[in-house]
């Protein structure tokens, strides 16, 4: 397997949660401390921080110190490469299914007027 395939597996892998999907359109809409956006969920400090360590290993977003703080940022390039790929995947089903359409319109032969059908 390819690094751009590790790649693409671990952003995937990032936004199959619901939480980190709702983690990364917070630090796209801004930087965020960490403590911050954990005090938006249901769950443990440490839970959150895994959630965003998760979607930093991928990629789509950045951690900087502050002080005792950590910050967070949504990388935009990072998810522009996830909507390309994502675009790419499109291209090829559609043309797939342009392909199943194509073969479903041809007519069927003309039957030979020799043949009888009784």
């Amino acid at each position: 397997m390819t690094d751009s395939e590790d790649k693409a597996d671990a952003m995937f892998h990032a936004l199959a949660d619901r939480t980190r999907r709702d983690i990364l359109r917070r630090v796209l809409a801004g930087e965020h401390s960490v403590s911050t956006l954990a005090a938006s969920y249901d769950m443990s400090f440490a839970a959150v921080q895994k959630h965003v360590a998760v979607l930093e290993r991928a990629g789509l977003i950045t951690k900087r110190r502050s002080g005792r703080e950590a910050l967070a940022s949504g990388d935009v390039e990072a998810v522009r490469s996830v909507g390309s790929m994502l675009t790419e995947l499109e291209t090829v089903w559609r043309g797939r299914i342009a392909r199943i359409d194509d073969l479903i319109a041809i007519p069927d032969p003309e039957p030979n007027p020799t043949e009888r059908n009784d």
